[in-house]
């Protein structure tokens, strides 16, 4: 059985490098992209988590976890510290911003129909809070648990924040409030 790449990289055998990149790389990217929408940021995000790889070979022990798990939680981390150094940066950016004028070349952003123009005018009207919440998940891609990792909101305040949102966004749209999201009483 070959030495763990970390093992390798930890003795300081420059080759385990490569191999490091060449066999976690695409887990390492994959994660990024999932939990960020921008790629760029996502591809900063890889080079910063590789270089905590690079730290903490050291510390890896196999039979606590696997060599893809320890890199993978590594990976991770380092994302979630990178959503949230940039998540007040894009919590921050006005709505408006996110809708680009229909015709436009700016190839970052896709032509916006009028519903969204719309729904991006009862974003204005939502508390911050609830703005924030429904930015972070429509737009930056996150779920729920995810905006209450980098936001440091509790989980149940983030779903409320979401749903209200919506709820105010629809009504504000003539899509139907409250009674539309009601759940029904089962019929007996």
């Amino acid at each position: 059985m070959a030495e763990p790449i970390l093992k390798r990289i930890a003795a300081g055998d420059k080759n385990a490098v490569e191999d490091c990149l060449n066999a976690y790389g695409g887990l390492v990217y994959s994660i990024a992209r999932k939990l960020m929408s921008n790629e760029a940021d996502a591809e900063d995000a890889v080079q910063e988590a590789f270089i905590d790889i690079w730290k903490n070979a050291g510390r890896y022990d196999a039979t606590v976890a696997s060599e893809a798990t320890f890199i993978a939680m590594i990976a991770r981390r380092r994302v979630i510290d990178k959503i949230r150094s940039i998540g007040r940066r894009i919590a921050t950016d006005p709505i408006e911003e996110m809708v680009s004028e229909p015709g436009s070349t700016d190839h970052k952003f896709i032509q916006i129909s009028v519903e969204a123009k719309e729904a991006a005018e009862a974003m204005k009207t939502l508390r911050p809070e609830q703005q924030k919440v429904l930015h972070l998940s429509i737009v930056g891609g996150m779920s729920h648990q995810e905006i209450a990792e980098t936001t440091g909101i509790p989980l149940g305040t983030v779903k409320t924040h979401a749903r209200r949102g919506l709820l105010r966004v629809r009504e504000a749209l003539g899509l139907g409030g409250v009674t539309d999201f009601e759940p029904q009483e089962a019929a007996i």
